[in-house]
């Protein structure tokens, strides 16, 4: 036989999250327990110690709620007190990929009043 190739794609589906039955949250076929961000907030408040884990948790909130996996990353952390460096590898690779998803998108431009025509200005 050749070599057998095998293309994963993940497939993500709305699912309202199991403790409010309100929200729908973004997840594979394979998650049991699902949250949505405001059910898993408060586990997520808790104040970390260690500085550089600090450090790493110190990302924007809208990070958080854009990729359930960042929240469990986190509280993973919170219940055992540690990560593999490969988590923690994979969690920067996000966070860094967020970070130039969201640069783009909240780009802003200057603009400067005096390039404006009268014609364009609402009165």
């Amino acid at each position: 036989m050749g070599p057998h190739i095998s293309i994963y794609m993940v497939v993500l589906l709305k699912k309202k999250c199991n403790r409010c039955r309100k929200n729908y949250v973004k997840c594979s076929k394979r998650q049991g327990y699902i949250l949505c961000y405001p059910c898993q907030k408060p586990q997520l408040d808790v104040e970390i110690e260690d500085k550089t884990m600090k450090k790493l948790f110190d990302i924007p909130e809208e990070f958080y709620k854009e990729n359930s996996f960042l929240c469990e990353l986190k509280s993973k952390y919170i219940r055992f007190g540690s990560l593999s460096e490969k988590q923690i590898a994979v969690f920067e690779k996000i966070v860094g990929e967020l970070k130039e998803e969201m640069g783009e998108e909240t780009e802003k431009k200057e603009i400067n009043v005096q390039d404006i025509e009268l014609s364009d200005r609402a009165y």
